[in-house]
This record gives structure tokens, C-alpha cells and sequence, in this order.
């Protein structure tokens, strides 16, 4: 073996470096945490100023950059000492510095595997090889994941999803266990994951199943009721269908539904009965042992890296008692909602409060959308103590500096959702903490559809005069589709997310509507439209005009690009009659305008794919073809028309085409 293959990386605790048996010395924590940012990009380069900016979020020294050589000369040297020329193991080129370890090298892809084949031997009944699995999969951990970096937003998002990850194998752990017998420790695992996540159904159908697995019904049922309890406390909630049979059939020791008899004394007991499905979901029937035909997963987060970037750096910066704003702006079904979802995971996984509003309403707290002062629901949003906002004294008082004290508690992130859609009053309180914060470790993001709505002009030009970061969330492009079905494992060529990219216009909601549809029906010829994406393109349509409609129909029937001569003399219309059906269906978002870059304006108008197949849809088979014959007709008479063209919709006007060109 050569070094760069005995090399063996961890980052499940304190990074560490292992050749054989040996711990390698890795030097100052500045150079550790250089080397867990290059791990994280799993061999992708990175630049020298994405590095300086990552391992000196704050008070950046003028040095940076030679330190950055410095420590990759001296991490080189510790990796692979014995290279001649350039190293294999730390790179770089144009693009940055670049870590080679292989998949096996690293005690994340070894734990992963470790799990699935943990699961996988469950599913297959051969429970002591997925105890021999699981257990060598949790044996992984040394402490916290990404230690060095726990207060860098770098590795924010990494340390979800592992801290994700140790969770479902812990749940994985506990459903072994009980399926083996040896209730007592899974007893153990179960309370100790509902006590890091207490709202997680999962968990809590676990500790149930253990406890009554154990002969312990009383304390199963008493389980249910405190998660009941806290469910309908925290989030006005109640448990779900499938952990209400759970409970039922504790109840009624229905045997046959928990498959497993109680154990008069749970210590002795030798083994318990494999418990059976309760007809749960994927989630239950995983942590159960039992798990579900595979479904398709909530679509994966891709592309939206620059902005992800951007926002983690707000992050940093209020960590260090300097507020900061951001405002996202895109339309609707672009993907606001879901940008904010994951920055509020990672800020959450970092120690900060998350507080949610949505057009000026709160998401959480205790009175929602029973009360309408803009003071009141953002407190609600804030405070995690269960008080009743409405009815404090001191808020009544002085309602900006309550808001002001909860916001100076520690790091928190506000998102207000749909900002274009809350009332005055929500904006007026908005411009009033811009003005007042100044000192305070939070970070504000609004997205909004329209910037241009008069409700949020004044406090967007306060914002743009204290440096608000501003994102507009552009269409992803066709390699972020090429990423969305390689992270749902589909193997697809270039021509088929380019095809795909094409149909949604790199439309995140489309895009996501398109892949719950079988791989054969997102594109070509048995193509179709989402339902969710039908009714919205179709309520567009409905608050058109009708001649605007009726324009459509034509337009749809000739093609994805508009010839505006010829559709204004297949209707018998001038030109400035067209100009104004043409602009309602491009306010609408029915027609959109492609202008060709460093033309000076000049462009052609284009109607989608899927909008296109919504108005060919709403047609009956003899309307098509009325106007697919007026098409040929027009193109008939004109010289140089296109022959394949005049063909096209010849056939397709079937026994409407002209006598004379059939």
C-alpha cells in the first residue's frame, strides 16, 4: 500500500489522521480546521479566498493567505512525507487546494455503510449481524462531529446532517435491540434520543415499543400521554394516526397488532417475539424494523450554493454581536421557503433561536394567528418560555424594547416569510429595530415576491441604506438538475436533465412537481403536467382576457417561439391589437421574453413547455385542428414559406386542413 491509501481520516469527534495505528500530528487548531474544510469538500478544489474567508470569518489578519500556504505546505508534509514531486494526497491548481482521500478512508462513508448494512440486515431478519453493524457504526463517534468547527458556518450544514444521521442509527440501534430481547438497554437508547429530539414521533413509538416490550405497559401509555401532552403544548398538535393505533393497541395488549407477548420479568427473559408492522409510515416502519416499501424522499436541496454562502456568513457575523439583514426576493415556487428551512436547520444546529413569521403572523409561540399586533407576534415567534406575549405587562409597556431584550438573549435568526404580504404595522416595527439595533447577535432574512410592492418600499430602502445583503433567486440551471438526480441516485445522461432542466425552466417547484411523475412521463412524448403545476398555470389563464386566451391557443398551436406576423394575421388582427394580448400573458407568466445577451433589447417572445401543454389541454381535438388549418392556410399563401412548417400543420389539422393542400 502506498501512504495515501493507509491513510485513514476521521471528523466523527476531533479530526484525526491515522496512519495504521499511528495518530498523526496535525499541528495548531487552525491547521486542523483547514483540514476538516478541505474534507467536507470530498475532493473538490477549493480557493485560496474561499479559505480565508472560512477559517477567518471575522478580524481577517493581512497574513491570511500566506498562513493558508503555510499550513497546506505543512500538512503535505505531515500527510505524505515521502512524495517525489507533486503530492497525491494534497493538491492544487487553478481552482485551489484539493483533498484525495478515497470513500473508505473516511470514518463518515464507514459509519454510513456501516448503517445501511445494518438496515439491510434487518430487513432480512439476520439480527445479529445487524447488531454487529450497528454497533460498529456508533462505535465511529469519538464526541461531536466537526468539533474543530462547531462555531464556523462552513460546517453547519455538515453537522445536520450527521447529527441527523447518528440519530436514525440510534433509532436504528434501539429497534435491534428490542427485537432481540434486551429491552432494558434499548429502554436506555430510546429515552436518550427523546430527550435531544422530543417532538420526533419516531423516537417516542420506540420508547412505547421497548417499554411495553419489557412488561412495562403502565409506563408505555404514560409515555404517550407526556408526548401527547407536549405535543399539543409546543405546536397545538396531536400525535399522529399511526402512533394513536400504537397506543390503542397497548391498550387492548393486542398481541397480534405488537406481535410480542409481555415478559414477566424483562431482565431474565430470553428474547421477545418480533414485533410486527403497524401499517406506519417509512419513519416508524424503519425505527421499528420493519421498514416500508421505499418511497421517493423529499427532493434533495441543490444548486442555491453562492446564496447559501452569503447567508452563512450573516450567520458568522452575528455570532460576533453585529446584526445583519438579508432580503430574498424571487417568485413564486422558487425556492424561498426552502433556502430559509435549511438556513434555519443549520442555525438551530448551531445554538442559535430560530424565530419564523410568515406575512407577519407567527409560526410558533402561543397565540398565532389569534392576535394581529405586529409586537405581540413577533414575541410569539421569539420566546421559547411558553409566555403568554399578549398578556405581558412589561410588553404592554414598552413594546420595541421587550422585542429588543429578546432579541439581545444570544444568536438568533428571524425569517419573515412573504414579507410583501404583512401589514403595515409588521413593516413599521421592521424599520424601527433596523434603526435601533446595533449591537445584538441576530440576523434578519425577508423574502418577499415582489420588491417592487409599495408596502415594503420604505423598509427596503432603510435596509439598503444600513448594507441589507439582497439575493434574487435566479432559475436553477440544467447541472442542478444533473445534481438533483444524482442525489436521488438516478442515472441519467446530460441529454435527459437538459431535457428536464428545459420543461421546468429550472423552475424549483416545477422541477420538484416533475420528479414525483414516473422518469418516463417528466419528458418527450408521454410527457405530463403536474397536477400542482396544472392548477396554477390554469388560474393564470382564467384571469387572462379572453381574446389574451384565445391568442394563446393560437400560439400554442404553432410552436415554442411566437412569429408575431403570422399570429396576428392568422386572427385578423394589426399588430398594436396583438402588443397588448402578448404583454398580459408575459405579466401573467404564461409567455416569457427571451432577449438575446448584448443585443440592445432585441429578443423573441417563447411559450414554455408546460404552459404550453396546459393551453393545448384546455382545447378540444377540433379546435386544435381549426386552428392548426388556419396556420396552413396563412403559410399557404405566403411566398418562401417554410415547407416543413406547411407540412406540420397540415397533419395536424387532419380533415379541417385545406381542400386544395391536402
Amino acid at each position: 500500500m502506498n501512504s495515501r491509501q493507509e491513510l485513514r481520516f476521521g471528523v466523527l469527534g476531533p479530526v484525526e489522521v491515522l496512519k495504521g495505528n499511528v495518530s498523526l500530528d496535525l499541528g495548531p487548531r487552525q491547521r486542523r480546521l483547514l483540514l476538516v474544510r478541505l474534507l467536507l469538500e470530498d475532493g473538490r478544489p477549493v480557493s485560496q479566498d474561499t479559505l480565508c474567508r472560512d477559517l477567518w470569518p471575522t478580524d481577517r489578519p493581512t497574513g491570511a493567505a500566506s498562513s493558508v500556504r503555510a499550513h497546506i505546505s505543512r500538512l503535505r508534509a505531515v500527510l505524505d512525507p515521502v512524495r517525489q514531486g507533486r503530492s497525491t494526497v494534497l493538491v492544487s491548481g487553478p481552482a485551489g487546494y484539493a483533498l484525495k482521500a478515497p470513500a473508505g478512508a473516511r470514518d463518515t462513508a464507514l459509519f454510513e455503510e456501516s448503517v445501511s448494512r445494518a438496515r439491510e440486515a434487518l430487513r432480512n431478519r439476520q439480527l445479529p449481524a445487524a447488531r454487529q453493524e450497528i454497533d460498529a457504526a456508533l462505535g465511529l463517534w469519538r464526541g461531536e462531529a466537526l468539533a474543530e468547527a462547531t462555531e464556523h458556518a462552513f460546517a453547519i450544514r455538515e453537522r445536520t446532517r450527521l447529527d441527523g444521521a447518528l440519530h436514525d442509527a440510534k433509532e436504528l440501534q434501539a429497534a435491534i435491540l428490542v427485537q432481540q430481547g434486551e429491552t432494558e438497554p434499548a429502554i436506555g437508547v430510546a429515552q436518550g434520543l427523546v430527550l435531544k429530539a422530543p417532538l420526533r414521533e419516531t423516537s417516542w413509538a420506540l420508547l412505547m415499543r421497548a417499554l411495553y416490550a419489557a412488561g412495562r405497559p403502565v409506563e408505555a401509555l404514560r409515555q404517550y400521554e407526556r408526548f401527547r401532552d407536549m405535543l399539543a403544548t409546543e405546536l397545538g398538535l396531536d400525535p399522529s394516526p399511526q402512533l394513536r393505533d400504537l397506543h390503542t393497541a397497548i391498550l387492548r395488549h393486542d398481541v397480534v397488532v405488537l406481535g410480542t407477548q409481555q415478559s414477566a420479568d424483562p431482565v431474565t427473559a430470553p428474547s421477545v417475539a418480533p414485533l410486527a408492522p403497524l401499517a406506519l409510515g417509512p419513519d416508524f416502519a424503519s425505527a421499528c424494523g420493519h421498514p416500508a416499501p421505499a418511497t421517493a424522499e423529499a427532493t434533495p436541496f441543490v444548486g442555491r450554493q453562492e446564496e447559501q454562502k452569503q447567508l452563512a456568513a450573516l450567520l458568522s457575523a452575528a455570532t460576533a454581536g453585529r446584526p445583519r439583514w438579508a432580503v430574498i426576493t424571487g417568485e413564486q415556487g422558487s425556492g424561498k421557503t426552502r433556502l430559509t428551512d435549511e438556513l434555519s436547520a443549520w442555525a438551530a444546529s448551531a445554538g442559535f433561536t430560530v424565530a419564523r413569521t410568515r406575512a407577519g403572523q407567527a409560526l410558533s409561540g402561543n397565540r398565532g394567528i389569534s392576535q394581529t399586533c405586529p409586537t405581540v407576534q413577533l414575541l410569539d415567534a421569539l420566546r421559547q418560555d411558553g409566555k403568554d406575549s399578549a398578556e405581558d405587562e412589561e410588553a404592554q409597556k414598552d413594546p420595541l424594547a421587550t422585542v429588543v431584550d429578546e432579541l439581545t438573549q444570544g444568536p438568533t435568526l428571524v425569517v419573515v416569510d412573504d414579507l410583501d404580504q404583512a401589514p403595515q404595522g409588521f413593516h413599521r416595527l421592521l424599520r424601527r429595530l433596523a434603526k435601533v439595533l446595533r449591537e445584538a447577535p441576530v440576523v434578519f432574512v425577508c423574502t418577499l415576491r415582489n420588491p417592487d410592492a409599495p408596502v415594503s418600499s420604505m423598509l427596503l430602502a432603510d435596509l439598503a441604506l444600513i448594507g441589507a445583503t439582497w439575493l434574487t433567486l435566479d432559475p436553477l440551471t440544467a447541472d442542478d438538475v444533473a445534481d438533483l438526480l444524482a442525489a436521488r441516485g438516478e442515472s441519467a445522461g446530460p441529454e435527459e436533465a437538459a431535457a428536464l432542466h428545459r420543461r421546468c425552466e429550472g423552475h424549483p417547484f416545477a422541477l420538484a412537481e416533475l420528479m414525483e411523475l414516473p422518469p418516463g412521463r417528466r419528458t418527450g412524448p408521454e410527457a405530463q403536467v403536474p397536477a400542482a403545476v396544472r392548477n396554477i398555470l390554469h388560474a393564470r389563464l382564467v384571469d387572462l382576457p379572453d381574446p389574451a386566451r384565445t391568442m394563446l391557443t393560437y400560439a400554442a398551436a404553432d410552436g415554442e417561439w411566437l412569429d408575431l406576423a403570422l399570429l396576428a394575421d392568422v386572427q385578423g388582427l394589426a399588430p398594436d391589437q396583438l402588443l397588448p394580448l402578448i404583454d398580459a400573458a408575459v405579466t401573467a407568466r404564461i409567455l416569457v421574453w427571451d432577449g438575446e445577451p448584448g443585443s440592445g433589447g432585441t429578443g423573441r417572445y417563447r411559450l414554455p413547455e408546460l404552459p404550453r401543454d396546459v393551453v393545448l389541454s384546455t382545447q378540444t381535438p377540433s379546435s386544435r385542428q381549426i386552428r392548426h388549418a388556419a396556420f396552413a392556410r396563412e403559410l399557404a399563401a405566403r411566398d418562401g414559406a417554410d415547407p416543413a412548417r406547411l407540412a406540420r400543420h397540415l397533419r395536424a389539422a387532419g380533415p379541417m386542413a385545406p381542400a386544395a393542400q391536402r
